[in-house]
């Protein structure tokens, strides 16, 4: 880390996170790279990485106002992977228990995606970049859209 750049790393909770663990190792080959587990085998915090990218985990812990999106029903934050190999990955996913929310699909902005559900609620776009996409060219793609750039 340089003083001149941040990272930001999503931290996710799951009311079992030791089985969420297990879901990101089959789905997307996540390596775990840390694990501090309670005597009571709640999982106070783990580190996990897909390819190089970093997310951290946790079980619920209400005393600290941490809790699930399945316990919030639901949670307005979205994870974005982006992989070689879309279809790969969100079959894989599906296969290790994931719920398809829309199929992986050529997208107007040049990445070819899909979202899936993992079975802690979380939300993934699983995407594969396929071209790069001007803004003009973008702007014709989605007529129903406004496209504005900030620099």
């Amino acid at each position: 880390m340089t003083e001149d750049r941040a990272e930001l790393i999503p931290y996710l909770c799951a009311k079992n996170a030791a089985g969420a663990m297990d879901f990101y190792k089959e789905a997307f080959g996540a390596k775990e790279m840390f694990r501090l587990e309670g005597k009571d085998g709640t999982i106070g915090h783990a580190t996990m990485e897909i390819m190089g990218a970093t997310f951290y985990l946790s079980d619920e812990w209400p005393e600290g106002n941490v809790f699930s999106a399945q316990t919030l029903g639901g949670s307005p934050v979205g994870l974005h992977l982006e992989v070689p190999d879309a279809d790969a990955v969100f079959d894989r996913a599906v296969r290790a228990g994931a719920t398809s929310l829309r199929p992986v699909e050529d997208q107007p902005y040049g990445d070819r995606s899909g979202v899936l559900a993992d079975p802690s609620g979380h939300r993934w776009f699983i995407a594969s970049h396929i071209e790069d996409v001007s803004t003009e060219e973008l702007e014709k793609r989605m007529t129903d859209y406004k496209v504005t750039t900030q620099g």
